[in-house]
């Protein structure tokens, strides 16, 4: 018997003696169905295809971990929200939301692996470029590179908030190529720039489809990198173009919508504020081009008459809540005393759906009721959100139910998929990057290095449009709730220290459930303060090992998450060296 082994197939021969064959070797060499040769994959299809696979993972695909909406990694950890749901449901997030993570936890490991698939296809696009046939031109090739190099910008970004540094592998090293001795020694962020710069340098300011990256969205998310790094004075230069003359891929110049809760429908996707997002899509055969990692974070038990009806996951959390009241001139209580017993939201937290409840009649924030869904206010377009009836266990996620990125009944059919075991998914767009956070990242940058009027100007921009009385939540024709917001007068930016008090709480609520919190506190350096008061407050009412109950964020350890021990056994302590504390 003679194995034949080649790059397309293995065929297994038999030498016959008593009949004599003319054909060769290759005769046997048969191409598999489905299997695409080289010549296809260096087209320019085939290259473009690879690009969208690169795109595509975004999502995280089948490690919704590593999905760049960070709702566990930025949100739950930020204390924007709580795993909620049963203890059992989905049980190795309650180690994060507790911050007691281990280096052996799946959700850690696929966060990891699934950013390093991403990394994989980005490479993959580079790798086959140099070969590419004669249809892809040279302006062809440019941006190509230029986008791939921004995606994987972006995955190794997602790295290094979570794991610090991690191996860096370009295109240029592959398996029997010595990837597996890659260290995790080098710091990730010259790299991560240099992807980034040379998208900003070579994309163009429009493309053929309004997900793909262009100039603007690499410049806003080089800016970001800068300002992890506290490079103040580089990022207000980039924010002062982006500003100033940025543009959507599809042309539209940035700018705020002008009503708040419009930045969440699927049906006004790739506006004017949206600068690089995940790209989603329902009724396409296959729910993972929909908005497949919130598949679980929509009301519990809603039937017809609610979104999703699973599973309960993802409750905002009391101290998110509320942290949108307001004082009598419309302004946010910087000093926490929305956590008072005179100023806490008044909630339906152990009250039956059938008991009668009145809603909070205090001041509020406009945008709570297009992040928090609370009993007695209009839930979108379905009904009154009910209270207890669509929570799966108030003790252990609270009264609220997510409320962002849950489509509506009008879209059901169309911007909705009913092909799989739950109707949750959704055509809805993710905002990575959106123009309100450029504004209050700019912000910062003004506070740190140049004027502080101009950072009151771009906070109140955002305030401005969330004040808009046309975007507030309404019931029978009227505000659902007493809203009260106004913008910050000048005194209130008097100061360095209240002009980042004011920015930095502006940013909780304007952005609140996006995936931000977290790594927002582990950047400003006031995590260990910030969460454990949050774990204080929510841990009064949500109690037992599940929960909050006994929790505590340890600095200088948990701002970071530990690198999977599947991956150092497999390479090696020598090779990667494990996050301090773990």
């Amino acid at each position: 018997m003679k194995i034949t082994i080649s790059k397309k197939v293995v065929v297994t021969t038999f030498a016959l003696t008593s009949i004599a064959f003319a054909c060769k070797d290759s005769f046997l060499e048969v191409l598999p169905t489905g299997q695409i040769s080289a010549a296809q994959l260096t087209s320019k299809k085939g290259i473009e295809g690879a690009l969208i696979a690169a795109y595509s993972h975004l999502n995280g695909r089948e490690w919704r971990m590593a999905s760049a909406s960070n709702w566990v990694w930025g949100s739950i950890r930020g204390g924007d929200a709580n795993k909620g749901t049963d203890p059992g449901d989905f049980s190795d997030i309650n180690p994060i939301q507790r911050f007691e993570y281990l280096s052996t936890q799946g959700v850690i490991s696929e966060n990891w692996r699934g950013n390093y698939e991403g990394i994989a296809r980005a490479n993959n696009v580079l790798r086959l470029l140099p070969q590419a046939s004669a249809d892809v031109s040279a302006t062809d090739k440019t941006r190509i590179t230029a986008e791939a190099r921004f995606l994987r910008g972006h995955y190794y970004f997602q790295l290094k908030r979570n794991f610090n540094n991690t191996p860096y592998v370009d295109e240029t090293v592959d398996y029997g190529t010595g990837i597996e001795k890659v260290t995790n020694a080098a710091d990730l962020w010259p790299k991560i720039e240099a992807d980034l710069k040379f998208a900003y340098d070579n994309l163009p300011e429009t493309q053929s489809a309004a997900g793909r990256a262009n100039k603007w969205a690499a410049a806003a998310y080089l800016a970001k990198a800068y300002m992890y790094q506290k490079k103040f004075t580089e990022a207000k230069a980039l924010y002062d173009l982006i500003i100033a003359n940025g543009r959507t891929t599809n042309g539209k110049k940035y700018g705020l919508v002008p009503r708040y809760g419009d930045i969440f429908k699927a049906s006004n996707d790739n506006n004017e504020e949206s600068i690089f997002a995940i790209q989603n899509a329902a009724n396409t055969g296959s729910v993972n081009n929909a908005f497949p990692d919130f598949d679980l974070n929509y009301p519990y038990n809603t039937g017809p008459n609610g979104p999703g009806n699973c599973c309960g996951f993802f409750q905002p959390s009391f101290e998110l809540g509320n942290s949108f009241r307001t004082n009598a001139n419309g302004l946010p209580l910087l000093d926490k005393s929305y956590n008072s017993a005179a100023n806490a939201l008044k909630t339906d937290f152990g009250i039956d759906s059938k008991t009668a409840f009145t809603p909070d009649a205090g001041r509020l924030d406009p945008r709570l009721d297009w992040s928090v869904g609370r009993r007695g206010i209009p839930y979108l377009d379905w009904q009154d959100h009910p209270g207890a009836d669509w929570i799966r266990n108030q003790p252990n996620g609270g009264p609220y139910s997510p409320k962002k990125f849950t489509y509506y009944k009008s879209d059901v059919g169309s911007l909705q998929d009913n092909s799989s075991w739950t109707p949750g998914y959704t055509a809805l767009n993710f905002p990575i990057i959106r123009f309100a956070d450029v504004l209050l990242m700019a912000a910062e940058a003004e506070i740190e290095v140049g004027s502080l009027e101009k950072a009151r100007e771009y906070t109140n921009l955002v305030r401005k449009r969330a004040a808009n009385p046309a975007g507030f939540v309404t019931k029978a024709g009227a505000p659902a709730a007493n809203y009260v917001i106004s913008e910050y007068p000048a005194s209130a930016f008097a100061t360095k220290e209240a002009a980042r008090d004011a920015v930095r709480f502006e940013r909780k609520l304007e952005l609140s459930g996006e995936g931000h919190r977290f790594y927002d506190l582990v950047r400003w350096g006031i995590a260990d303060k910030e969460i454990n008061d949050y774990l204080t407050y929510d841990g009064r009412f949500l109690t037992g090992a599940a929960a909050l109950g006994g929790a505590k964020f340890t600095p200088n350890k948990n701002e970071l998450l530990p690198l999977p021990q599947d991956q150092i056994d497999l390479l090696g302590k020598d090779v990667l060296k494990q996050n301090p504390g773990y």
